[in-house]
């Protein structure tokens, strides 16, 4: 049976549910099970549906109110609104191509993202009614996704100093090993790789922690630190339990991470 793993905010919220969908029972011979939502990175096709009729039983929702884009580690950001919502199934996928994060106003309409090792980040604002949601790989990340979130957010008119943040199951710094490549494109861009990025002593190869990478982002961005959880799982050491692409594969399941209100 699928379970939801509700993620912690640093205050409470009314009303607003942030989850991951853990794997579930697992077979050794499928990297895909047992809960995979990600229907671009190999599964069965039926498996995937069935994945997310079930989850949408779990929430009460119909299938056209869960909506996922087709990441490709941009920073794109769509809103999902009414016209959204009365496009046809054509143009809605075409929206949803390329976009590795969204944010919302309407209620029970559940966003999400699917990750397996990158960072999820799910971000309320509770008093204007607006939620986010993203993918932020190192790329993402580079090129400062939570802050095109945050943005996006406050067009509809959420403010900064009362977005929450909470971050799901993601590869911490000690498994996350980079080249010096990305060190460089993080510098290149004035992140503050000192605080990032260590070197392993034994190898000398650079780890860099995305969760922290993010979480500067955003309080720069004006989002306090203290409305900002992080989660302290790792997706590579707890691979039986979340999906992890530097574990099983990049031809293996996603965990999928979403936000309802």
């Amino acid at each position: 049976m699928m379970e939801l793993q509700y993620l912690k905010w640093t205050k409470p919220v009314s009303g607003v549910k942030a989850f991951q969908v853990t794997r579930g029972e697992i077979n050794p011979r499928n990297p895909y099970s047992e809960f995979n939502l990600c229907n671009y990175t190999g599964d069965d096709a039926l498996r995937v549906l069935n994945a997310r009729l079930e989850l949408c039983a779990k929430l009460s929702i119909e299938m056209d109110q869960l909506i996922m884009p087709r990441q490709t580690h941009s920073n794109h950001v769509v809103i999902i609104d009414d016209a959204y919502l009365q496009a046809d199934i054509d143009a809605q996928e075409s929206m949803l191509e390329g976009v590795d994060a969204l944010v919302t106003a309407l209620p029970d309409i559940c966003i999400g993202v699917n990750t397996a090792d990158c960072v999820n980040i799910a971000l309320t604002d509770p008093l204007a009614g607006i939620i986010g949601i993203a993918h932020a790989g190192w790329r993402g990340t580079v090129a400062r996704i939570p802050c095109e979130v945050i943005n996006t957010m406050k067009k509809l008119g959420a403010q900064p100093h009362n977005i929450i943040v909470t971050m799901g199951a993601s590869i911490c710094g000690e498994c996350y090993e980079v080249g010096d490549e990305v060190v460089d494109a993080f510098a290149k861009e004035k992140h503050d790789v000192n605080r990032i990025m260590h070197r392993n002593a034994d190898t000398g190869k650079a780890h860099i922690d995305l969760r922290l990478a993010c979480s500067l982002i955003m309080q720069d961005e004006g989002i306090p630190a203290e409305n900002i959880t992080i989660s302290d799982e790792c997706s590579r050491c707890q691979s039986s339990k979340y999906f992890s692409a530097r574990r099983l594969g990049i031809n293996s399941g996603r965990t999928f991470t979403g936000i309802i209100q």
